[in-house]
């Protein structure tokens, strides 16, 4: 069979290879949709290796196999890609860390040894079936192909959550920021304050729950001086490091939830002045997927305003280039891998 992979920089390549095999600890699923996300779209860019493993990495399918020993799914089951829940005997979990479990955390990075040779860019994947959330019926495929971005956006929000009178700004309004606005509006905020250039990404963020969507500009002319409580950084570029920490009030908060690929320039002084708390969010853990699927079958968290298009795998190539020369042509393509 097929798989879409990162094969070089700007290379995106579909490579045969083969069916996959159930094992001991592992399910086989047969991928209904995978999301484009940009971390995908980073890796085809980026000047240095991209895991397999995880090129394709928000998917919805059924189980078609299971291994000998697994007990967790069943053939049939709707599922979703996520994170083991804690293994329980790492250091981290022997610490009462369980969030930071280093078993389950090598799993969602795809460095297990029940990682995959290729994402979910394919028609079929085999994975650690521990790993895998079952969706209701409830949920179209396109819907639930975007629990795990949802997910993201859900534990970046339990991270800094903000309380009722609180000002919050999310900076960057992609897939990810547009998620975060949903997940603040439905856990219930002041007031809350979309930062995008682009025009079209700014009525998107004010039908995701922004009570008002600026440019960068205005955010300057507006906060800078008084300073939202939290800012939710989800740009993911460089500059915008100091940027959310310009934005916050002293003694408030910066949640960095976008992933800048290059190094940031910031100015410690600022830091130290506004006695400011810069927190990151990266991924989730396990019992998230659950809330966050609660929060899109009770309607308070619309996915499906996100999505633009579903291409093929052939198509897939073509649509991971235009996401790489304008990232703000689409906010979430989806690929059906079984066309």
């Amino acid at each position: 069979m097929l798989a879409g992979l990162v094969t070089g920089t700007r290379r995106f390549e579909l490579v045969e290879v083969p069916e996959p095999l159930p094992r001991p600890g592992t399910a086989v699923v047969h991928i209904t949709r995978c999301g484009i996300c940009g971390t995908d779209v980073h890796g085809f860019l980026a000047n240095e290796p991209y895991n397999p493993a995880i090129c394709g990495h928000e998917w919805v399918g059924v189980v078609t196999a299971i291994g000998a020993d697994v007990t967790t799914t069943t053939e049939g089951d709707r599922v979703v890609a996520g994170i083991a829940p804690p293994c329980g005997t790492c250091a981290e979990c022997r610490a009462n860390r369980d969030a930071y479990c280093i078993a389950a955390f090598l799993g969602m990075v795809g460095r297990d040894p029940l990682a995959p040779p290729h994402g979910g860019f394919a028609p079929s994947i085999s994975l650690d079936a521990k790993r895998l959330i079952s969706v209701p019926s409830a949920l179209s495929d396109d819907a639930a192909a975007m629990v795990e971005p949802a997910a993201v956006a859900l534990h970046a929000v339990l991270r800094t959550p903000p309380r009722a009178d609180d000002t919050v700004l999310v900076q960057g309004c992609g897939p990810i920021g547009l998620l975060v606005l949903q997940c603040i509006r439905a856990l219930g905020v002041g007031r809350l304050i979309a930062i995008e250039p682009n025009e079209r990404r700014r009525a998107l963020a004010i039908s995701c729950g922004a009570d008002d969507a600026i440019s960068p500009e205005d955010a300057v002319t507006q906060f800078a001086r008084r300073g939202a409580d939290i800012v939710f950084e989800c740009a993911g570029i460089a500059p915008t490091v100091q940027s959310a920490v310009d934005l916050v009030r002293r003694g408030g908060q910066v949640n960095l939830v976008g992933l800048a690929s290059g190094n940031a320039t910031v100015s410690p002084g600022s830091w130290l002045i506004k006695e400011v708390s810069v927190i990151a969010s990266l991924g989730y853990v396990h019992h998230e997927f659950g809330q966050v699927i609660n929060l899109m079958t009770d309607g308070l968290v619309n996915v499906l305003m996100l999505h633009d298009r579903t291409v093929s795998l052939h198509e897939l190539p073509t649509a991971i280039a235009e996401l790489a020369d304008d990232p703000s042509s689409a906010t979430k393509i989806l690929v059906d891998p079984q066309r």
